[in-house]
């Protein structure tokens, strides 16, 4: 039997350390200081670390999977925080179908590409 595998934490970036630290706790997560420049973000098991480091190559080609049981609940939650107001640069991109499911984007501050999603079942 292969080794069980319990999580997966990517590394990602910011251009303003603090201002990113302050838009993923207002998304809801949990934040754990590891050091003076990352930190842990965790929600519901579900985690990534947030380095005081930019590369805007590699910030600028960073996308995420958040995959939620109900994609049109976990948007209207998210629309409430009104992140894009609070945020410079933050953008919510409606919700639309795919073939697959559905999904809507969320770009952070330093512009890493969320995609939020909820695959079809069965």
């Amino acid at each position: 039997m292969p080794a069980q595998i319990l999580t997966i934490r990517p590394f990602i970036g910011s251009k303003d350390f603090a201002v990113s630290r302050s838009f993923y706790r207002a998304f809801g997560f949990t934040e754990v200081i590891i050091s003076p420049k990352m930190s842990y973000f965790n929600r519901q098991g579900v985690g990534f670390y947030l380095q005081d480091a930019y590369v805007q190559d590699w910030v600028d080609n960073t996308m995420l999977f958040l995959e939620v049981a109900d994609v049109e609940r976990y948007w209207a939650e998210l629309a409430a925080l009104d992140l894009p107001s609070k945020y410079e640069g933050v953008r919510l991109v409606p919700i639309r179908q795919e073939p697959w499911g559905k999904e809507g984007f969320v770009c952070d501050p330093a512009g890493i590409l969320w995609h939020i999603g909820e695959f079809t079942k069965g």
